[in-house]
């Protein structure tokens, strides 16, 4: 459960991601993970409604382990930046039903890549104390060259004189994802975790199989209404 009252507007959010930056650490893993998860949010077209799944997927099989979901409201605006005051309650819903514990989570979402070091997947990391990676589609802050073509190339993400994640080339000839450390890992076991979890797709297997889920918990809400 949250801890602690949770915020409802621009400023109270921005102030609550600053105290919680300070809170994130990257420090190795204790032993290499033996189940990882992956979690994900999907939103009603029409309504408030948001579905939240997680899929725990044992390494090195990726053989699914146990999926769970949530469903409820949201309670924050979408605002570039904050996405972590839209998504953070519904995930720590559906985590609390989880049975399996992962070692690790993977999110959709920024990890340290965010402009006050606080993406979606180091906040999470820190409201749980658990070991988090972001896994986003897109880039939020920061330059980087193009990785290579092949499966598996990777390029630096920098911003402001530090390297802040990694540009990495998932499927051969698609478009790269972007890795960040969220909190409790390094960069270099955030690549080598991400790299265990890649088959045939472009998403890890784990974020894939959570994006299928929230897709089925939608529709399957809109078909009871």
């Amino acid at each position: 459960m949250l801890s602690y009252t949770w915020p409802t507007n621009y400023q109270e959010a921005v102030a609550c991601q600053q105290a919680c930056q300070d809170k994130v650490r990257l420090i190795p893993l204790a032993a290499p993970p033996r189940l990882v998860a992956g979690v994900d949010v999907a939103y009603n077209k029409v309504g408030s409604a948001l579905y939240g799944a997680v899929v725990v997927m044992s390494l090195p099989e990726l053989a699914v382990v146990e999926e769970v979901g949530a469903t409820g409201v949201q309670q924050f605006p979408y605002i570039p930046g904050l996405l972590s005051f839209r998504e953070i309650p519904i995930l720590m819903a559906a985590l609390e039903k989880v049975r399996h514990r992962p070692e690790v989570i993977l999110v959709d979402g920024q990890g340290i890549a965010h402009p006050r070091g606080l993406g979606l997947a180091a906040h999470l990391g820190v409201l749980l104390d658990m070991p988090t990676i972001g896994c986003a589609k897109s880039r939020l802050i920061g330059m980087a060259a193009e990785p290579g073509i092949e499966k598996g190339s990777v390029s630096p993400l920098e911003w402001q004189g530090k390297t802040i994640g990694l540009v990495l080339r998932s499927r051969r000839n698609c478009k790269p994802l972007y890795l960040s450390p969220g909190n409790l890992i390094t960069m270099a076991e955030s690549l080598q975790v991400v790299l265990q979890c890649l088959g045939k797709y472009r998403l890890p297997l784990p974020l894939r199989e959570a994006h299928l889920l929230s897709q089925r918990l939608r529709a399957g809400d809109q078909l009871s209404e």
